[in-house]
């Protein structure tokens, strides 16, 4: 019998840690435990936290007897786990705003509810933000079941940064902005296959966002407007993290990290209702004139 889970406290889990990984859920058991069991994997990251926050439409997610082994087991490892439900909804920007408040770390894994991370891809990440001192590294997410669905056109959109990441102004409507393209279907894989690394090895790309799992410097996020812009878009919407990025790299800088080890589960989506695109919104303000 599955016992009661202590979900902890806000004033419990804030600390001086290096990495805290905040993710959101809605009505997504399985899918969370499956993400939780990723993150219990990881090595090389000692001690990093864990937020997740619920949303679901009836019991949370975390809840699940698997979620919450998953939980415990982190917890046994060293990990602290912070569980809480934010309700009523206010939209996917204000829920990452939250989540990233309930942070004191140095830096923040955004990852979604639908991923599942190998092994070391937490350690290889902390890695490389270090080394390249921008404003976030991430992984884009494979999608398996696109294994043999090879796209060489979409592959061009793949070029790496010599030296660290300067900041950039991306916008639509330019070939920066197509960069987004290798992150469909299974173009990493394919990619990481025709550069064949040696073992250990990682690279550095040009992105124009990346969806899923995102490592970003607190303090430059924060720096550079965080999530508190839900406040001006209407709570149906989607590309919030699009949003944030965009903001980043024009202050920071970012890039994408090669091998990535982030696989997405191919879940049918939660957000059904996806009326605005919050970078829509969020560049229109920025990019309308001003009156003198």
């Amino acid at each position: 019998m599955n016992r009661p889970l202590a979900v902890g406290t806000p004033a419990e889990f804030r600390a001086d840690r290096l990495v805290d990984v905040l993710v959101p859920t809605r009505n997504r058991p399985a899918e969370l435990a499956v993400t939780l069991a990723g993150l219990a994997a990881q090595g090389g990251v000692p001690g990093f936290g864990v937020v997740v926050s619920d949303q679901s439409d009836g019991d949370p997610a975390y809840a699940h007897p698997a979620a919450a082994t998953m939980v415990r087991a982190l917890r046994h490892a060293g990990h602290p786990v912070l569980l809480t439900r934010r309700l009523p909804r206010r939209g996917l920007a204000e829920h990452r705003a939250y989540l990233l408040a309930a942070s004191s770390a140095r830096y923040v894994l955004n990852l979604d509810d639908d991923v599942w991370l190998e092994p070391g891809a937490l350690h290889r990440l902390v890695t490389a933000i270090e080394e390249l001192g921008c404003g976030f590294v991430g992984n884009g997410v494979h999608g398996l079941s696109y294994t043999d669905d090879v796209r060489p056109e979409a592959h061009r959109h793949y070029e790496e940064w010599v030296g660290r990441p300067v900041p950039e102004r991306v916008r639509p409507g330019t070939p920066e902005w197509d960069r987004a393209r290798i992150h469909s279907a299974a173009n990493l894989l394919h990619v990481t296959a025709e550069l064949a690394l040696p073992p250990g090895a990682w690279r550095a790309y040009k992105v124009s966002w990346i969806g899923g799992c995102v490592l970003y410097d607190r303090a430059k996020l924060v720096d550079s407007g965080g999530f508190d812009f839900w406040r001006r878009v209407h709570e149906k919407h989607q590309g919030e993290d699009v949003a944030a990025q965009l903001a980043v790299l024009a202050r920071h800088g970012g890039a994408g990290i090669l091998p990535s080890g982030a696989y997405h589960l191919e879940s049918p989506t939660t957000v059904t209702e996806r009326d605005v695109e919050a970078w829509e919104v969020v560049l229109a303000d920025e990019d309308t004139p001003q009156p003198a």
